[in-house]
């Protein structure tokens, strides 16, 4: 959510910041800006829209120059146009900025630099900021930034350029992330890690309350009060699978790519998971937002089935801040694929303060989430680019279903030790079964042209596949924009039936061999009013055929193992939705990949 990407070097750097923007159009935004110091003068360039119109803006303007920071801008404060764009210039032109997160006291702010004369172009938050660093200016900007944040309230990545400071530019951290880096007297800030993976070997993560400025060679660090503070250095894990090769979407391509992210998923997760984890432990809760979240609602499910004497529950981030769970003997799960998801940061942190014990499911090393937390599970995904998470997930479901066995294995009876040992052996081969049920694209391609014009549709399922049903149903909405609903299977008649009329297209997800009776009533329920009915389902039975329009067929596993193969038809029936509806799949509107903001 929002992308800030900065240069200071020799020579100009205004082509690398826009190249910078480019990759982090995956964020997600409505704006992008750029501004460089150029004969002592800052000068600045932004534009409502992706990327491509920035590019055409920049060729008539001829900015060049270095320093220089850019921005991709997802917005929170003030309409997504030109005005309200970054960077933001300060009101005498000396400083430029650029800014991730919100401002909770920004009104008050403004009004009190309104009072000193200053004037503002925009509706944002950001503006006021840049203006408040003018204001403290005494011919010191690091002094004048520090004043500055002390008196924020809110979250911040900033990025600063000063026409008093021809080598620098400066930064400070609260609750956003923000890299830095140095490569052969370039230096680098950048929202996140990916952004910088092709540039340098070795990155900055900015703790909290952190400030400074980074020069061509060097970084200089210190606390929100100007003491120093020392860099740590971290390797940057470099992904060479970056480009979009011969795939329309990143999106496909990261289907594409989940056999192979979950073996290595599942590789990583047996050769570092402690199962000291568990010792002390009768309660775990998974915390997360999305994506993440469903991932969650399938581990406590799997928990709850494997091992029915624990207990287990799985939380919206969002509303975990919002209560109070039991530290002692609680072992805390929060999932996120960037590590830096706000609310789930935010919950981690609250459970950091109450002395809770923190196991972090994460896909990126070093990021807010993973250093704040006890131990981390890695999933190893390799980098996803388009918003709508689907390897990520994927290797989020095999990593937490390794993690519920050996929880099972822990906590259950020797007599339960068999199987769980028979599901491990089967969840180790399981790429080989999401080869073939991505093999079904040809199918999902023709249904989905089929159901393109459809208004509605709703999910169904029971037990483990209500959890996939609810991920199926998040996917058409965020990258198809159809409106979609999922359901428990026996919920349906307890008030939603009165939807299902003739037309409505009905998706269910039917994998648990003791539900399929169960659910074989529910579709007659459905059918009998007139719905189209896809099914996805392993089996093969009369009456399942006789009531599905259509059904996919994917492999067959354990009924544990499910969702990890399930999901893929949903999450190609997404796609292909949203390919035949004409819309923007790797960059849905009003959506970001990394939700850094409350």
């Amino acid at each position: 959510m929002c992308g800030i990407f900065g240069c200071v070097g020799s020579s100009d750097c205004v082509g690398e910041v826009f190249n910078g923007l480019s990759f982090l159009e995956y964020r997600g935004y409505d704006s992008s800006g750029i501004a460089a110091l150029s004969s002592d003068s800052i000068h600045l360039v932004k534009k409502k829209g992706r990327v491509a119109a920035l590019r055409s803006a920049l060729f008539s303007s001829s900015l060049s120059g270095s320093p220089s920071i850019g921005h991709t801008r997802w917005a929170t404060h003030g309409a997504p146009d030109d005005s309200n764009a970054h960077p933001f210039l300060s009101d005498d032109s000396s400083f430029a900025l650029v800014h991730n997160g919100v401002i909770e006291n920004y009104l008050e702010l403004k009004k009190f630099l309104s009072s000193y004369g200053f004037s503002f172009s925009s509706e944002t938050d950001s503006e006021v900021i840049v203006n408040l660093i003018q204001y403290f200016y005494n011919g010191d900007t690091l002094l004048a930034l520090s004043e500055t944040v002390k008196r924020l309230k809110g979250s911040f990545a900033l990025a600063v350029i000063s026409s008093y400071d021809k080598d620098k530019i400066f930064f400070a951290k609260k609750d956003n992330p923000l890299v830095l880096g140095l490569n052969n007297g370039v230096g680098y800030v950048c929202s996140d890690y990916p952004g910088l993976s092709s540039r340098v070997d070795k990155c900055v993560a900015l703790d909290d309350g952190t400030l400074g400025f980074i020069s061509p060679y060097d970084i200089a660090l210190f606390d929100f009060s100007l003491s120093p503070l020392q860099p740590v250095f971290t390797h940057v894990i470099k992904d060479d699978n970056l480009s979009i090769g011969h795939y329309e979407h990143f999106m496909r391509k990261e289907i594409d790519e989940i056999p192979e992210a979950v073996s290595r998923a599942l590789n990583s997760y047996y050769m570092s998971f402690p199962a000291s984890v568990f010792d002390g432990i009768n309660r775990i809760v998974f915390i997360g937002c999305g994506t993440a979240l469903h991932a969650g609602l399938v581990a406590k499910r799997l928990l709850r089935e494997l091992s029915p004497s624990l207990d287990c529950y799985a939380e919206s981030s969002g509303e975990f801040v919002f209560s109070d769970f039991p530290v002692n003997g609680t072992l805390f799960v929060p999932v996120s694929q960037s590590g830096e998801t706000a609310d789930t940061l935010s919950a981690v942190k609250k459970i950091k303060s109450s002395g809770g014990k923190i196991l972090a499911v994460c896909n990126v090393p070093s990021s807010s989430i993973v250093r704040e937390s006890d131990n981390v599970i890695l999933t190893s995904a390799g980098t996803e680019i388009a918003v709508a998470s689907t390897k990520a997930y994927n290797c989020q479901l095999a990593v937490l279903t390794a993690f519920c066995l050996d929880a099972a294995k822990y906590f259950s009876s020797d007599e339960n030790i068999p199987f769980i040992d028979s599901a491990l052996c089967e969840l180790l081969a399981i790429p080989s079964k999401l080869k073939v049920v991505i093999s079904c694209e040809n199918l999902v391609s023709l249904l989905a042209e089929k159901y393109s014009s459809a208004q509605s549709v709703f999910y169904l399922g029971r037990g483990l596949d209500f959890c996939v049903a609810c991920e199926g149903s998040l996917k058409l909405k965020e990258i198809s924009y159809v409106h979609s609903e999922a359901y428990p299977a026996g919920e349906l008649k307890h008030g939603t039936l009165a939807l299902i009329e003739n037309g409505v297209l009905v998706i269910a997800v039917i994998t648990q061999r003791l539900l399929l009776d169960k659910m074989i009533t529910c579709l007659a329920e459905v059918k009998s009013r007139g719905a189209k009915i896809i099914a996805v389902s392993p089996f093969s039975d009369d009456k399942l055929s006789a009531l599905s329009d259509h059904i996919v067929a994917i492999p067959a596993v354990c009924d544990i193992l499910t969702p990890i193969v399930s999901v893929v038809p949903t999450q190609l029936f997404a796609y292909f939705s949203a390919l035949y509806r004409g819309c923007d799949i790797d960059k849905p509107r009003n959506l970001a990949k990394s939700v850094t903001v409350e």
